[in-house]
C-alpha cells in the first residue's frame, strides 16, 4: 500500500475500530453496573464517534509526518512507533474497562497515584484476577500494533504527501472534547462513549483547570469558638477515633441502607450521639484520612497525603491534641506504606503508630493484614494498659470492609454485605469492651467511615457522601440525633470547640456548633463535585464540565459556591501556605 492517502485513510479506518471495540467490551465488561439495551448502542457509538476521531488524528501525526518528511524509511520510524502506541491505547483501554467496575469514573492520571502503591491493588484482587487482565492488555496490544504494522509499506510514493499531514492535524486540533460525548441519556452512556485513551491524557490539565479559576469562599469557612450546644461532660475527655473503611449510609438501617447489616451499629446509636447529616469529603482512604485529621477539604485530582511537601502546612489534630498534653496514636492492622500513609502520619505528630508489626505474624495472614476482630481487641488491650491519669488520643482505622472482602465471620450470604457485618460485630465488642474499663467514664469514642462504597449506589447523586458519625463514651453530656449538614474536614474544628481549644489554625475546618456557621457540605471525587446547602444539592461532572441533573432544576448561586471552593482550595492549599480561605 505504496498510496499516502490509501495508508493513512486504512489507519484511521484500524483506530476507530479498536475504539469502537474498546467501547463495546467497556458497555459489556460492566454491564452488572448498567445494563445497555442493543437499541441503546447506536447512539452510545455516534456520540463517542467524534472524539475517536480526534483521538485517532492525534495518535496519526506521527505516521502522517513520516510519509511527508521521511518516505523512503517509513517502516524504520513507524514499528517501534506503533508499538509504543499499542501499548499506550491497551493499557489506557483496559485500565479505563477494570477500575470502572470499582469506581465507576473514566481513567485518568489520579489512578497512577494508586499504581504506585501496588500493594493497593494485589491485596484487594486474585492473581487470576491480574493476569486475565493483562492478557486482555496483549490482546489489545496486538490488535493495535499488528495491523499498523503490517499496514505500513517499506516506502511511500506519489506527491502531495503533505496533505496528509496537513488534513491530520486540522481533525487533530479540532474543538472537540470530553463534554461532546454527554448527552442526556444516564451518566453511564456518557462515560461509555468517551474515549479512554484522550480521557486519561486530557486529565493531566485538571489541576491546572482547577487552579485558573477564581475563588472567593466569602465567610464560608469562617466559624467562631461560641457554641450554640455543648454535647460533652467534660472538656478533657479521652478520644478513640473508629474510622470504619468504606461505611456509607447504604449499610446504615437508620440512614436509609439496607437492614441487618449494621445491627450492632443501630444497637448503639441511641446510647449516643447520631450526627444524621454528615458527608465524607471524598472516594478514597488516602482522601478521607486528610480530611478528618487534618481538617482540610478534598482535592478531587491531587492526593495530600502523597505531596510531601505541603505536610509542613496542613493542620494536624494529633499535633492539637498533642499539645493540650494528649498522647497520641494511630492503628492500622496492614502495612502503612499505601500511599504515604506512614509518612502523612509522623509529619502530623501522631506519636505512637501501629501497623502490621504490631501484629503476631499468624495475626495478619489475610489480604490487607490482621482482621478487624484481632485489632479491635488489641486496641482495648493498648488503652486497658495506659495509665488511668493520662491524657490519649488515638486512632484506630479498621481494614476488613474491603475487597477481596474475606473475613472470618459468615452470617449474610453476600460477601460484601457480610464483612461490614463482621467489622459491625468487632466495632460491638471493642465498645463493650471499652465499657468494663474505669477510663470510659472519661472516654469519647467517635465512629466515622473514611468514605463510602459504590454497593446499589452511583455518583449521580450525592447519597455516596452521605455517611454516618456516631459520639459514645461516658464523656458525651446525653444522647441525641444531630441534623446539621456537616463534612467530614469539621470534625476537627467542631471537636476542639467542645473541648474548648482553638481551631484558629484550621482554615477549611468549621466548627458546626458556633454560632455563626452556614450549614453546608462539599464533597468531590476525580469526576464530580457536590455541593449540598438548606436550599438544595448540586451536582457538577467535572470531566465534561457540566451539571448533572439530580431530580431538581440547576441552581446558579449553589453552582458557583462549589466551584468557588474547588478553586480556592487549589489555589490557598497548593500555591501558598494554608491560611485563613478568607
Amino acid at each position: 500500500m505504496k498510496n499516502s492517502y490509501k495508508y493513512l485513510i486504512c489507519l484511521f479506518a484500524l483506530m476507530m475500530v479498536v475504539f469502537a471495540i474498546g467501547r463495546l467490551t467497556f458497555v459489556w465488561y460492566n454491564q452488572d453496573i448498567e445494563a445497555v439495551a442493543w437499541n441503546q448502542l447506536p447512539d452510545i457509538m455516534l456520540h463517542g464517534a467524534l472524539l475517536d476521531m480526534r483521538t485517532t488524528a492525534i495518535a496519526l501525526l506521527v505516521p502522517a509526518l513520516c510519509v511527508w518528511l521521511m518516505p523512503q524509511r517509513l517502516r524504520w520510524v513507524l514499528v517501534p512507533y506503533f508499538c509504543l502506541l499499542g501499548i499506550v491505547i491497551s493499557v489506557t483501554v483496559v485500565a479505563d474497562m477494570v477500575m470502572y467496575e470499582f469506581w465507576e469514573f473514566k481513567v485518568c492520571a489520579v489512578h497512577l497515584s494508586y499504581a504506585a502503591s501496588p500493594e493497593g491493588t494485589t491485596n484487594s484482587v486474585s492473581t487470576w484476577f491480574l493476569v486475565s487482565r493483562g492478557l486482555t492488555v496483549m490482546a489489545f496490544l496486538l490488535m493495535v500494533s499488528v495491523p499498523a504494522i503490517l499496514l505500513t509499506p517499506s516506502h511511500i510514493e506519489g506527491k502531495r504527501r503533505h496533505w496528509g499531514f496537513i488534513l491530520t492535524a486540522i481533525v487533530a486540533m479540532a474543538p472537540i472534547n470530553v463534554g461532546h460525548c454527554y448527552h442526556s441519556a444516564p451518566l453511564f452512556h456518557c462515560h461509555a462513549a468517551t474515549n479512554s485513551t484522550f480521557r486519561f491524557f486530557d486529565s493531566f490539565r485538571d489541576s491546572q483547570r482547577y487552579m485558573e479559576g477564581e475563588g472567593n469562599v466569602g465567610k464560608a469557612y469562617t466559624t467562631n469558638n461560641e457554641l450554640t450546644d455543648t454535647l460533652l461532660c467534660t472538656e478533657r475527655p479521652n478520644v478513640l477515633i473508629v474510622q470504619w473503611e468504606s461505611l456509607g449510609s447504604n449499610f446504615v438501617k437508620e440512614l436509609g441502607g439496607i437492614d441487618n447489616v449494621t445491627p450492632n451499629l443501630s444497637r448503639l446509636i441511641p446510647e449516643g450521639i447520631f450526627w444524621d447529616q454528615y458527608y465524607s469529603s471524598s472516594f478514597r482512604t488516602d482522601r478521607g484520612t486528610v480530611s478528618a485529621y487534618s481538617g482540610i477539604v478534598s482535592l478531587p485530582d491531587v492526593s495530600l497525603m502523597k505531596q510531601v511537601a505541603v505536610h509542613d502546612r496542613l493542620p494536624s489534630l494529633a499535633q492539637s491534641m498533642h499539645k493540650a498534653g494528649y498522647q497520641t496514636g494511630y492503628m492500622y492492622a496492614g502495612a502503612m506504606t499505601n500511599m504515604g500513609k506512614m509518612r502523612y502520619l509522623m509529619d502530623m505528630g501522631f506519636e505512637a503508630l501501629m501497623d502490621e508489626n504490631y501484629f503476631d505474624k499468624e495475626e495478619r495472614k489475610r489480604g490487607w493484614g490482621a482482621n478487624d476482630r484481632t485489632a479491635a481487641m488489641k486496641m482495648y488491650k493498648t488503652i486497658a494498659e495506659v495509665d488511668t491519669a493520662a491524657r490519649w488520643f488515638m486512632v484506630w482505622q479498621t481494614i476488613s470492609s474491603h475487597e477481596p472482602w474475606d473475613v472470618p465471620y459468615h452470617r449474610l450470604d453476600n460477601k460484601i454485605l457480610n464483612a461490614f457485618a463482621y467489622t459491625d460485630q468487632c466495632l460491638g465488642e471493642l465498645v463493650d469492651s471499652l465499657r468494663t474499663l474505669p477510663a470510659w467514664d472519661n472516654m469519647l469514642v467517635i465512629v466515622i467511615p473514611d468514605h463510602g462504597f459504590l454497593y446499589q449506589q452511583t455518583f449521580d447523586t450525592g447519597d455516596f457522601f452521605h455517611s454516618p458519625m456516631l459520639w459514645l463514651g461516658g464523656a458525651i453530656k446525653e444522647p441525641r440525633r444531630m441534623s446539621v449538614l456537616m463534612n467530614q474536614s469539621d470534625i476537627a474544628a467542631t471537636l476542639l470547640a467542645q473541648m474548648g481549644l482553638s481551631h484558629d489554625e484550621y482554615p477549611w475546618s468549621r466548627n458546626v456548633l458556633a454560632t455563626d456557621y452556614q450549614p453546608s457540605v462539599y464533597c468531590n471525587y476525580p469526576a464530580g463535585l457536590f455541593y449540598k446547602d438548606e436550599t438544595g444539592e448540586t451536582l457538577y461532572d467535572l470531566t465534561a464540565e457540566k451539571s448533572v441533573p439530580i431530580g431538581q432544576p440547576v441552581d446558579s448561586i449553589r453552582l458557583a459556591k462549589a466551584l468557588s471552593i474547588l478553586h480556592h482550595s487549589y489555589n490557598s492549599i497548593l500555591n501558598t501556605p494554608t491560611t485563613n480561605p478568607n
